[in-house]
């Protein structure tokens, strides 16, 4: 039977950041959550407390591996299976950045500028013999990513209607949908109120 914990923010990046300590060797973890639960954020200070542990640690945000305007807008700038199956380029993130810092000790931290609509040409990062490099987004779990640690930042549909800014509600079908076909992560938590989330507990 799980049961959710309530935990503070601080507790919560205090933990992950634990958790991620604990990873021996290089390590890649998911930070996986809806735009509108921030997973970024997260991500980021979890970096900043293992870097003040001496640990090498790098953010690498979902939303700088989009994918060009022409596959993404391809049926249209509000189009749900699009966002699933178009707008993400997990592919290029599992080559460039999951299988690239094991095999090659390195990685891109970005890949696509959609604002120019090409590419960031950023240099690839070389990777200590302890690097983590935490991953942030949405939809991580259903990608068959070979993360180390998953962490997910869960939101109802009712927080995610009201988090969501109005140019972006017709995000939400998709992210339900890919949640419904999610595995369990490593650490799941209930994020409806980032100021007061809550941490499931299996007993």
């Amino acid at each position: 039977m799980t049961r959710f914990e309530p935990i503070t923010p601080q507790g919560l990046v205090q933990l992950c950041t634990e958790r991620c300590a604990d990873l021996d060797g290089i390590a890649v973890v998911g930070v996986d959550g809806a735009p509108a639960a921030g997973p970024d954020l997260l991500a980021s200070e979890i970096v900043d407390g293992l870097r003040a542990r001496g640990r090498a640690a790098a953010v690498v945000r979902t939303s700088d591996y989009l994918r060009p305007a022409s596959l993404r807008l391809e049926y249209g700038r509000s189009d749900p299976e699009s966002y699933r199956e178009s707008w993400f380029d997990f592919a290029a993130i599992d080559r460039e950045v999951v299988d690239a810092v094991r095999t090659h000790r390195r990685w891109l931290p970005r890949l696509w500028n959609p604002v120019r609509d090409r590419s960031f040409r950023d240099e690839h990062e070389q990777a200590t013999d302890s690097q983590i490099i935490v991953l942030a987004g949405p939809m991580l779990r259903t990608q068959a990513l070979e993360l180390d640690l998953v962490i997910h930042l869960a939101m109802s549909e009712g927080a995610l209607r009201r988090r969501t800014p109005d140019a972006e509600q017709w995000t939400i079908e998709p992210l339900l949908d890919d949640d419904a076909y999610a595995p369990t992560a490593d650490l799941e938590v209930r994020y409806d109120h980032p100021d007061r989330p809550a941490l499931a507990r299996t007993n």
